[in-house]
């Protein structure tokens, strides 16, 4: 009835939890981008239905998980990813009744060093993550992919635990990737000037540090207004700097 859908690589630190959170599901599929860790080893605990396919972007590997997909519901999650208890029984609930959704929005709580970020826009950050298969298909996108349904949407109370943030050098590293995918997306729709590398970066942080009340969630708001600052900042510099080796040949 139901299946959970996971694209990972090199996720032995996270991968276990997250198995542990949804091992009550009919079904789950993994698609593995070739781990050189424990990944692999980890999975075969919980799961033998597991793919190996290169790496050809968000988009491409979540579209591949749902073709493997048997079961008439699914619950995607990524390997930092938890299912709450809570958000179980919910799932469990509106899946066995009888409801008019294709599918529902579910809230997720992101926590940055181990602390939850409760303002600055990120929560409660609903996510399209429980819908029917057929009624479904993955928007292909380079970054902000997602899952586009052909019904009405419903909306969940319980939510899904991210625990996106580690470290800070991590972090980082995840910031020069996501930067480098929104550049190629934005130098392909507007000519990038020196405005938006001058002011976006400062909307950016006034919009989410102050107007979305970042501030509140003290030093651990700060650091995350600071990443957007910087990721924005980035993705503007390399569509300009993409833009400007297009028309260089």
């Amino acid at each position: 009835m139901l299946s959970v859908t996971i694209i990972c690589k090199n996720e032995e630190e996270n991968i276990r939890e997250c198995l542990e959170s949804v091992k009550w599901v009919d079904e789950i599929i993994i698609v593995d981008s070739y781990s050189i860790d424990r990944t692999i080893e980890i999975a075969k605990e919980y799961t033998d239905k597991i793919y190996q396919q290169e790496w050809l972007g968000f988009a491409k590997q979540r579209e591949f998980a749902l073709s493997k997909v048997s079961k008439e519901w699914v619950f995607p999650l990524d390997a930092d990813e938890r299912c709450s208890p809570e958000l179980k029984d919910e799932i469990l609930s509106v899946i066995k009744s009888e409801n008019k959704f294709a599918g529902y929005r579910i809230p997720r709580k992101s926590f940055f060093l181990n602390k939850w970020i409760k303002h600055g826009g990120w929560y409660p950050g609903y996510q399209t993550r429980l819908f029917l298969k057929e009624k479904t298909v993955v928007a292909d996108r380079l970054v902000h992919e997602g899952y586009e349904l052909n019904g009405q949407l419903g909306f969940l109370k319980s939510d899904i635990l991210h625990y996106t943030v580690t470290s800070i050098s991590d972090y980082m590293s995840k910031v020069n990737h996501y930067s480098s995918l929104q550049a190629v997306e934005k130098s392909k729709k507007k000519k990038i000037k020196l405005s938006d590398i001058l002011f976006r970066p400062i909307a950016s942080h006034i919009q989410q540090f102050i107007l979305k009340r970042g501030f509140l969630d003290g030093i651990y708001g700060l650091m995350v207004t600071n990443f957007d600052v910087i990721t924005n900042m980035l993705t503007y510099m390399k569509a300009w700097e993409l833009q400007h080796k297009s028309n260089k040949k």
